[in-house]
């Protein structure tokens, strides 16, 4: 199967070509890279070119794969998109794949491994996962305090240095990994296709972990016990 695969959750993102076969067997053609900013601009004339540089058309894709978070709100948005109305005119299988999911699978060697990423504001991203499986046991928004906390008795596999650093000056165990490109987006969801574990494009949605600023800020303030009281 050649599989396409698209990863914009990031301040830069790529796309890869892969031809997939029997067993977990991904032979990744090609790997591009996109410029952060300009993903809408970019992402579909370089979808084409790669297709024309391997001599394949678009119809030739027999699924994809995207990584849908957590990230950023507008990347992930552009690249969903995409793999929304590719798979829908190609009639095509999408696999969603987890960047904390991917970072687990690059670094687990534990019987509990924590996949971490840098969120920014004090916070990070966590994903649990559990044995050689991965069985994922839940992705999260935590500060560092509640992070150190949960990473007890596990070891954090992360690409930041911040993260690795504030687990380390913890006592706890770490691995550090490369952050994931398409090219693990795709062998990571040709297992997913291979599972059945796909998605239609209508319920292809970005896991953003956290609310975006517009939904912070637009939520309606609580009453202040003034206003509650009677008059």
């Amino acid at each position: 199967m050649l599989l396409l695969a698209v990863d914009t959750s990031g301040r830069n993102g790529s796309i890869a070509l892969a031809e997939c076969g029997s067993g977990d067997a991904c032979n990744v053609l090609e790997v591009v890279p996109l410029e952060g900013g300009t993903f809408s601009a970019q992402l579909v004339p370089q979808v084409a070119a790669l297709l024309a540089r391997h001599g394949f058309d678009k119809e030739a894709i027999g699924g994809f794969a995207a990584a849908s978070g957590p990230g950023s709100f507008t990347g992930l948005r552009v690249g969903l998109a995409a793999i929304k109305a590719l798979a829908e005119i190609f009639g095509k299988p999408i696999a969603q794949v987890s960047l904390l999911e991917a970072i687990a699978a690059n670094g687990s060697l534990a019987e509990r491994t924590l996949a971490a990423l840098d969120a920014g504001r004090g916070e990070i991203y966590a994903g649990e996962y559990e044995g050689a499986a991965l069985t994922p046991r839940g992705e999260r928004l935590l500060t560092v305090a509640e992070f150190l906390a949960s990473a007890e008795g596990s070891t954090v596999v992360s690409p930041d240095e911040s993260v690795l650093n504030a687990a380390q000056a913890a006592g706890l165990q770490t691995r550090e990994v490369e952050r994931p490109r398409s090219d693990a987006v795709a062998r990571l969801g040709w297992k997913k296709i291979q599972a059945g574990t796909i998605v239609s494009p209508e319920a292809l949605e970005a896991n953003y972990i956290r609310r975006s600023d517009a939904e912070i800020f637009s939520a309606p303030a609580r009453p202040s016990p003034a206003d509650k009281a009677p008059a």
